[in-house]
């Protein structure tokens, strides 16, 4: 079984061996992690050794601790949590809370008010109505918008202090993710030994140093982990991030609606689905990429139009994809996938193409023994057939090609074909951020090789290895013949929920 088609389908598996560079000196060291800033982090680090690696890694995990501890919104004991807490007063805050601060003023001015920080004025309102599976009233709204629209607190540059003007909520989650991705990747370039850093969080990333990346861009309408990306550009020295409302949200009496409101209006965006940016500045990017959610496609261009180093990808609720007059400079043009040709087959004896397998898998939240983040575990997801024989690599996950032994089953089946397939550079992913350690992955009824499989009866895997901690296993019988099915799989010590469903996709006719 060739498995070459595992490299395009899979977006999330890492091969340290992949991104050697020219110098054979020089290697890229991949890790993940979860729950960091409430998402999931992928680090990669080129260094001569690993020990050079691990100090810059070190390095970006503590950078990313301490300015947590400054701009989370969500910990009480946040330097943020404690200014807002210190009533109407003159305090003297930190140099980085000043900065974000002083940030959200200015893209406040830019984009005509599209990113505020008391926008979670709006939000709280809509947020309380669908808990009781209601629309916010017209007076609830008005209230709000005129709360958003005042001056909620001054800065004073000389003393470095910020005063605080009425007691309206604020949130700094619109950037403040992409402000300390880019403090974090500069400690790791500044560590000894190191020439190339990317530092991925929920989809938004930097790049620094001497290296490209290949980023796939999730596409919002498929945003499965192994779902083929809307595009894939190649970016150097600088910064990307997605927003969009496809993951995020919230439902109201069946109507799913944004967690992106407009403060403007106090309503929730609906026509941009996803937009990303490219920018040299992270906090840039990722204000941009919230605010471009916002704001009208001729909005959205007025304000990029004088500037040659940004360039935005839109993609509207009707599928429809809008692109700056520069992201093509950046784009890598790659193959069409190949079309099935269901000619001289007996259709009704193949996999029925209106049907994918769902897969969900939650990675449980393992706290490490010695107080330091616990590294994501190594995971593969494939299927095999009813004669035991592997027909789809959905996904293998791990950081180092000496550890896919401690898949002990998967390596077993699919290891050394695997191996032969996997060559070239692999892409970092960006999308709207989503929960920790929550993936979906997808089985269009396509083998290793593109095809389809027959109808009938096949086994899932899931096998889970942790470095330093448990081996787990679990599999479920299905039989994919057209008629819809769901099964929940029994959670284990690595994995905290994991399901399958069998289902008609959307949008297929009868």
């Amino acid at each position: 079984m060739k498995l070459k088609h595992v490299i395009t389908a899979f977006l999330f598996v890492i091969i340290s061996s992949a991104f050697v560079s020219s110098n054979k000196s020089m290697h890229t060291f991949v890790s993940n992690y979860e729950n960091v800033l409430g998402t999931s982090l992928e680090l990669k680090i080129k260094a001569a050794n690993q020990a050079d690696a691990v100090v810059a890694e070190e390095r970006v995990l503590n950078e990313i601790d301490r300015l947590d501890h400054i701009l989370s919104t969500y910990k009480t004991d946040s330097e943020f949590s404690k200014w807002m807490a210190n009533g109407n007063k003159a305090t003297k805050i930190s140099s980085e809370l000043f900065e974000v601060l002083k940030q959200f003023e200015a893209y406040k001015n830019l984009t005509g008010g599209a990113l505020d920080a008391s926008a979670e004025v709006i939000s709280k309102v809509w947020k309380k109505a669908a808990t009781e599976n209601r629309l916010p009233s017209h007076t609830e709204l008005q209230n709000a918008v005129k709360q958003v629209k005042q001056q909620h607190y001054t800065l004073n540059e000389q003393d470095g202090t910020a005063t605080r003007l009425d007691n309206a909520p604020l949130a700094l989650n619109s950037f403040a993710k992409s402000y300390i991705i880019n403090k974090a990747v500069e400690q790791a370039i500044m560590s000894p030994g190191i020439e190339n850093a990317i530092v991925n969080i929920g989809g938004d990333i930097v790049i620094k140093g001497n290296q490209s990346e290949n980023i796939a861009i999730v596409d919002p309408k498929a945003d499965a982990e192994n779902n083929a990306p809307l595009t894939t550009v190649n970016v150097a020295n600088m910064a990307l991030a997605t927003s969009g409302n496809y993951r995020r949200g919230f439902s109201v009496k069946g109507k799913w609606y944004s967690h992106i409101v407009d403060p403007r209006n106090g309503e929730p965006v609906s026509e941009i689905i996803s937009a990303t940016v490219i920018a040299p500045d992270a906090s840039e990017a990722g204000a941009l990429a919230t605010a471009f959610n916002v704001l009208s496609v001729d909005e959205i261009a007025k304000l990029a139009a004088k500037r040659k180093d940004l360039a935005y990808l839109l993609v509207t609720k009707t599928g429809l994809t809008i692109k700056s007059d520069n992201w093509d400079k950046y784009e890598v043009k790659t193959a069409k996938a190949a079309t099935i040709d269901l000619a001289n087959n007996k259709a009704d004896k193949l996999w029925n193409t209106k049907f994918e397998l769902l897969v969900n898998l939650e990675i449980a939240n393992i706290e490490s023994t010695d107080g330091r983040r616990a590294r994501r575990p190594f995971v593969a997801v494939w299927v095999e057939d009813a004669a035991k024989t592997p027909v789809r690599n959905l996904a293998i996950w791990y950081n180092k090609p000496r550890w896919l032994p401690d898949l002990k089953s998967w390596n077993r089946s699919n290891g050394e074909e695997f191996k032969k397939g996997a060559e070239g550079q692999l892409s970092s992913t960006s999308s709207a951020t989503r929960g920790p350690g929550k993936y979906s992955l997808v089985w269009d009824g396509k083998d290793d090789r593109g095809k389809l499989v027959k109808a009938g009866t096949y086994t899932v895997y899931i096998e889970v290895a942790r470095e330093h901690g448990t081996y787990q296993m679990v599999s479920k019988e299905m039989k994919f013949a057209g008629s819809a099915q769901k099964a929940e799989l029994t959670p284990n010590t690595e994995l905290a929920s994991a399901s399958l469903e069998y289902r008609k996709i959307a949008g297929t006719k009868k």
